[in-house]
């Protein structure tokens, strides 16, 4: 328990081989007995006068770790012996009572397992006080026994060599010692740095990948037909203005700039990236099983089964409230039973029924969905809200970016209108990155106090529960604005003449010229990075030291003032016991998941994703292995043979990008319209006119009153604008209705989607049965360690056989012998019996015992069979 409650036993990290004199530091006061583990308590005295009745008495027995006063030493010269040192302490609490008598009955559980403890003197008014206990030699070797684990004959400083071979930024280059983490940590930590390593090392082919995707799309930006047509001022495509009033009519070549950009991450080979991404998901999924299958028949966890959990503190507590109450109900009931009913027997019946029945059952009793349903529905309130949340901080800075636009229009700088779009996004990103760096401090509370709500029953649940709804809450926070721009930016924005506006001023804002995807590459970008600098660096770097700071502060106001510790006597326990608390793996796995997020759902807008995830994993491991040695206190070692629940979340989030890189591909970029264009209108199968053909036409006089711009520098001789849609013109029959190359492109879209989704799902699956789960040497060694068992055992059964066998020969050998006593006592010899003759009833012949002579006729029948041992063993 690493919490700072006062109620609860803290674990202190055990750093047992740091260069320290052993003898002085980290050995018990006789200098021989090793400190093994460090327990932590926080106590408190109260002042009172010597000899009161109600005084309380603690007894401090030394066994010579620290000096004693003048008067408490032994007057006769005994000093070998421990003396006993008596502080008087005022009245009790009676709350720290109960905590007094549960730590005794826990430190003497210890003692009966076999350790050995040593304790601390008690030399303030309130503090922290340590048991350091021994683990000997042959209680380690029983409970290893017992466990099936391997325990080290020899001492290797593990600390000492992690901090020097992994937890410095100078080993980035070098593999991690995973067998030494997991000796040092144990097993479920050391899968976290093995599952990290191989995630960043898969990550380097992903982003050699993406490096040539994104320098294909600027060798090819100056013979991009589009990118040209867009930048050629000859074009003179006037545009419709982007908002009332303030803003003026414009040209389509001023956006050249973003034309060219969007072209970097919007080009034929964005298509392959997208499927070689989902592909390379469904790879690193199976090279992790592989490697996990790799690991657990080197750490031997193959045969590990999963033990029995012993239910949650809360949950016993609360089941208990609930028998409780039970048994005062049924009490309640039986005493207004005794008052209603007259008859004796009737009253008999029914004691006899209330008092045994129901007793009985109440010992079976568990937390049923009526005892939960309560929880279950503040769970489900509570996480829709925390929903409305986040969409209610999206559409805030929805309404930013409309208000910015327009005021920023209104200016008469012509610097600051040309700047528009520019500085309205960048804010806009930065503004949703703080708000998604709080939302996320917040909703991780929110998601412990809800799984407490549940009442599960034991810590496995609680943690997959609890993983379960971070996730989903952080999933939703940190993707909702991503979402926002990629899918709903510009669809509901409406047309010229008909717009959408919101609170009846502002129009619904429009994705740029080039495109909604390279907006949707700069939001992606910026978040990530902002996520992975400020959340996982910084957070992870200055809030614990910040944490440390302020524990430090309240403690020195809580000890008393004119007490001083001195320096010089802090153990190496002490100086622990100030790191910071392990609080998990899940902040750790939670901040690589939304990272796998961000490099495989919309990969396709940002080739270059997972070459940042890569720069930021090499220093990502580095930094939690600096912090694990030695910011933290060190965590109990808890065996694992997997991830957990971790992995399919993985799992769910590799298919569910193919999905979303389907639709950004479709819907969110021009690969699809460039392709209907092409094969479709084009009269010379080419990508010449594919702009003008994108462009629909309005007539400004059909403008609604008060929407026309109220200057216009281009004269007043303008009669049509364009904007971008698929739109009949003015002139037709259906004016501004959807045009035939509307439904043209939607359904190509459609089909699109449909036929990326089965194409790259059935790949993955290919790939998923192409590599097997279990490497070839290890299912080799599997295999002959089979062979080899099943050789032991049937060696032990033909050793055992051969044993009846000598065992029964010699048990009828003794009975023959006294069979030939017996014939030559007889007057008459069983040879010279007639044949159908019985023999005399005076001299019986003694009879043989049927079983040992059936058994021995039996062994040797098939001890003459040609048979094999294996046979044999069948046979027996």
């Amino acid at each position: 328990m690493l919490q700072t409650s006062d109620n609860k036993i803290h674990v202190a990290n055990n750093m047992m081989d740091m260069d320290q004199d052993p003898r002085k530091r980290l050995c018990f006061a006789d200098g021989r007995r090793k400190v093994d583990y460090v327990l932590v308590y926080h106590y408190r005295k109260r002042s009172s006068v010597r000899g009161s009745p109600s005084q309380h008495r603690l007894s401090i027995i030394s066994n010579g770790s620290y000096p004693l006063g003048v008067e408490e030493k032994d007057q006769e010269g005994r000093k070998d012996e421990p003396a006993e040192v008596v502080v008087d302490v005022g009245p009790p609490d009676p709350a720290d009572g109960e905590k007094i008598m549960i730590r005794e009955e826990f430190e003497g559980n210890l003692k009966d397992a076999g350790l050995e403890i040593e304790h601390d003197k008690e030399n303030k008014a309130h503090g922290h006080a340590f048991i350091r206990l021994h683990a000997p030699w042959q209680v380690l070797s029983r409970e290893a026994e017992f466990l099936k684990i391997k325990v080290p004959t020899k001492k290797v400083r593990h600390s000492r060599l992690l901090h020097d071979e992994w937890a410095r930024y100078g080993a980035f280059y070098k593999y991690q010692p995973v067998d030494l983490i997991r000796k040092y940590f144990g097993e479920k930590i050391g899968l976290y740095f093995a599952w990290l390593g191989v995630y960043t090392q898969l990550l380097i082919p992903a982003s050699v990948v993406g490096i040539i995707v994104f320098f294909y799309g600027w060798a090819t930006v100056e013979t991009n037909i589009p990118s040209q047509e867009m930048c050629d001022e000859d074009q003179n495509f006037t545009m419709c203005p982007l908002c009332d009033r303030a803003c003026d009519y414009w040209h389509l070549s001023t956006a050249c700039g973003t034309a060219r950009a969007s072209h970097l991450f919007d080009n034929p080979a964005t298509v392959f990236f997208a499927i070689f991404m989902s592909l390379w998901a469904a790879m690193f999924l199976e090279h992790w099983k592989r490697r996990q299958i790799s690991l657990n028949y080197s750490w031997d966890l193959t045969g590990m089964e999963e033990e029995e959990e012993h239910p949650r503190p809360k949950y016993e507590t609360i089941l208990l409230q609930k028998r409780q109450r039970k048994k005062k109900n049924t009490k309640n009931k039986n005493e207004q039973i005794k008052r209603q009913l007259k008859h004796i027997h009737a009253y008999i019946l029914t004691l006899f029924t209330l008092n045994v029945f129901l007793p009985s059952q109440t010992g079976h009793e568990k937390l049923t969905w009526r005892d939960r349903l309560p929880g279950y529905l503040i769970n489900i309130s509570s996480i829709l809200f925390m929903f409305g949340v986040t969409c209610s901080a999206v559409f805030s800075v929805i309404i930013y970016r409309i208000t910015i636009s327009a005021l920023m229009a209104m200016s008469s700088d012509p610097e600051v209108k040309s700047n528009v779009r520019v500085t309205v996004t960048a804010t806009a990103v930065i503004i949703n990155l703080v708000v998604i760096l709080i939302l996320d401090e917040i909703y991780g509370m929110v998601a412990a106090w809800l799984t407490e709500l549940e009442i599960p029953k034991t810590e496995t649940n609680f943690e997959e529960r609890l993983i379960l709804k971070a996730f989903l809450l952080k999933f939703m926070n940190a993707y909702a604005p991503i979402f926002y721009v990629a899918f709903f930016k510009g669809r509901f924005a409406g047309r010229p003449g008909d717009y959408v506006y919101v609170f009846n001023d502002y129009r619904m804002e429009e994705c740029a010229p080039g495109g909604c995807l390279i907006e949707l590459c700069i939001q992606l970008s910026i978040i990530m990075l902002g996520k992975q600098l400020i959340q996982n660096n910084v957070f992870e770097i200055g809030i614990p030291k910040l944490k440390k700071l302020c524990r430090t502060l309240k403690d020195k106001e809580r000890a008393p003032k004119e007490i001083v510790e001195q320096p010089g006597r802090r153990q190496q326990w002490h100086l622990d016991y100030d790191l910071e608390p392990f609080d998990g793996l899940t902040p750790e796995y939670m901040e690589m998941i939304i990272q796998f997020g961000f490099v495989s759902l919309f990969v396709a807008s940002f080739p270059l994703a997972p070459l940042f995830a890569l720069l930021n994993n090499v220093i990502e491991i580095r930094l939690d292995a600096k912090k694990f040695v030695t910011e933290l206190r060190r965590p109990d070692a808890i065996r694992a043979k997997d991830i957990g629940i971790w992995y399919n979340i993985l799992s769910g989030l590799g298919k569910f990008s193919v999905i979303i890189n389907a639709f950004v591909i479709s819907f969110t970029s021009d690969f699809i319209p460039r392709l209907v264009y092409q094969y479709m209108y084009s009269e010379t199968g080419t990508m010449h006119g594919f702009i003008n053909h994108t462009l629909s036409y309005f007539n400004v006089s059909n403008f609604k009153p008060g929407t026309v711009p109220s200057i216009s520098s281009l004269g007043k001789d303008i009669t049509f604008c364009r904007y971008k849609d698929y739109r009949e013109p003015p002139w037709s029959t259906e004016p501004y209705q959807f045009s035939k190359q509307y439904w043209s492109v939607l359904a190509a879209r459609l089909g699109f989607v449909i036929l990326f989704q089965n194409l790259v799902i059935t790949m993955s699956m290919l790939v998923a049965w192409v590599i097997p789960d279990v490497p070839k040497n290890i299912s080799e060694k599997l295999k002959k360690e089979k062979t080899l068992l099943v050789d032991v055992f049937l060696n032990e059964e033909k050793e055992k056989l051969q044993l009846i066998q000598s065992l029964f020969s010699r048990d009828l050998t003794q009975e023959q012998q006294e069979e030939l006593k017996v014939s030559d006592q007889t007057s008459l010899p069983l040879q010279q019996t007639q044949p159908g003759q019985l023999p005399p009833t005076s001299s019986p012949a003694p009879r043989t015992r049927p079983r040992a002579a059936s058994f021995s006729q039996f062994t040797r029948q098939m001890s003459m069979s040609p048979r094999s041992d294996i046979t044999q063993h069948t046979a027996v």
